[in-house]
């Protein structure tokens, strides 16, 4: 059987302090990776990586940005230990609260509204020239979302981005203000823009990313032309270079190169004999690119910004951070659970049913031991589940989660009763519809009428 064998390859132990186990350990991984291929070829349907947080060959860390999933170090006797987040990573999800039907919440539902998880951070904008300075639009809202960044601008070289919330302008709250009120703060403050922005948990974090923009010398090393030619160069959010002929030349026409900065070498160079050169050494490849700046303090700016390139900082998804926080705490202090009590799980490897002390909360399932333990063993994301209920075996009435694709799991839960088990089944598809699908949250958001403020 193929989940079988699967299972028995990713229960493996791995013995790090002798040759064969290394040995074993590769074989183990290669047999896995063969078997999940072969299964995804007969399925016909794409995978996201390893199935089980705490599986012991799974290499993904907390800080990968590609990680299909977070090692809790939590014990279990249960196969399907630790958090099981396949099909939330598998794709992008858009949180929208419990503002979706608050008509149809279950009595088991805190219909109290609450603050959203936020990450906030520092945006200071450089007033530029024209009737938009700054280069963004807000939208009439509560909180102020910001709608739109101008490229090329000083709030896209400032890190703003789409969809961050406006939460203090120049030191005052504007949370509980007008978009239009909190446009005017700005107009007639300093020629630097402070603002606090944040992301809530439907959104990817914002990693301080660099950004950088202006024209440097490039020297050229080709047989025919050699010497210095000024060009226009872009350092995007994502670590990648981009240079071009001219400035207007961006966003117009394709760059002439376009380089990846994560990994590389980077530094003054004196070699040359000409003062505010600096070099840089891409990871791949053997090239060495020299660029000279105008002064010593521009060189600065770029060396700064390139090297935050160099290396990057990679962040979980806030909601992931959430999560993780939560498992840290004993079931009771997670703060209004949208259902908790006694769940009943099934190990179908061993066709016995484990008792777990559940607790219910934003489209995460937690497994604690007991209403005492700390902290949780484990759990499950629910993003894309549809939850229904079936008859298994001698029990009548068995909560089914069913993932929208046949390589993910499927998990079966009991509650102690049939009324138990259509409270669950009612909080369950609750909590999986505070989510949205990224590509369907925006087509929504582009077809709500919108007043804008243009900065």
């Amino acid at each position: 059987d193929l989940k079988s064998e699967m299972n028995k390859t990713r229960k493996l132990p791995l013995k790090k302090d002798t040759r064969a186990s290394d040995s074993s350990q590769e074989d183990a991984i290669d047999q896995w990776a063969r078997r999940r291929k072969q299964f995804k070829d007969s399925k016909k349907c794409s995978s996201t990586g390893g199935s089980s947080i705490n599986s012991t060959i799974t290499e993904g860390s907390i800080n990968s940005e590609d990680a299909r999933s977070v090692d809790l170090g939590l014990y279990s006797e249960n196969e399907d230990r630790g958090f099981y987040t396949e099909n939330f990573h598998s794709a992008s999800w858009v949180f929208r609260g419990d503002d979706v039907s608050p008509d149809n919440s279950p009595r088991c539902l805190s219909k109290r509204p609450r603050p959203v998880a936020i990450r906030e951070r520092t945006v200071k904008i450089a007033k530029g020239t024209g009737n938009y300075p700054w280069g963004f639009r807000i939208q009439f809202s509560k909180p102020i979302l910001v709608t739109e960044v101008d490229t090329n601008s000083a709030a896209e070289e400032a890190g703003l981005q789409v969809g961050d919330i406006l939460i203090a302008v120049n030191g005052t709250d504007v949370t509980s203000m007008p978009h239009s009120e909190a446009a005017n703060l700005a107009r007639k403050g300093p020629d630097i823009l402070t603002m606090i922005v944040g992301s809530d948990i439907s959104r990817y974090p914002n990693t301080p990313r660099p950004t950088c923009r202006g024209y440097l010398h490039k020297r050229t090393q080709s047989a025919i032309l050699k010497g210095w030619r000024k060009r226009w160069f872009v350092l995007k959010h994502n670590g990648y270079l981009h240079y071009y002929k001219h400035k207007k030349d961006e966003g117009k026409c394709r760059p002439l190169e376009v380089t990846k900065l994560e990994g590389a070498e980077i530094g003054v160079d004196t070699s040359l004999g000409k003062p505010f050169v600096f070099k840089c050494i891409p990871q791949a490849g053997n090239r060495i690119f020299y660029f000279c700046a105008t002064s010593n303090q521009e060189m600065k700016r770029w060396l700064e910004a390139m090297d935050k390139a160099v290396h990057p900082i990679h962040q979980n998804h806030v909601w992931v951070d959430v999560t993780l926080h939560n498992t840290t705490l004993p079931p009771l202090a997670i703060k209004n659970p949208e259902c908790l009590g006694l769940l009943h799980q099934l190990d179908r490897s061993k066709d016995v049913w484990i008792q777990h002390y559940c607790i219910l909360k934003d489209g995460c399932l937690y497994f604690y031991a007991t209403l005492r333990s700390t902290p949780a063993q484990g759990g499950l994301y629910l993003q894309g589940y549809t939850v229904s209920e079936q008859s298994l075996g001698s029990k009548r009435s068995v909560i089914e989660l069913k993932p929208p694709s046949e390589e993910f799991k499927t998990f079966y839960l009991c509650a102690e009763n049939v009324n138990e088990n259509k409270r669950w089944i009612t909080a369950l598809k609750t909590s999986i519809n505070k989510w949205l699908p990224l590509h369907q949250a925006i087509q929504d958001f582009m077809n709500r009428p919108l007043e804008e403020t243009r900065m």
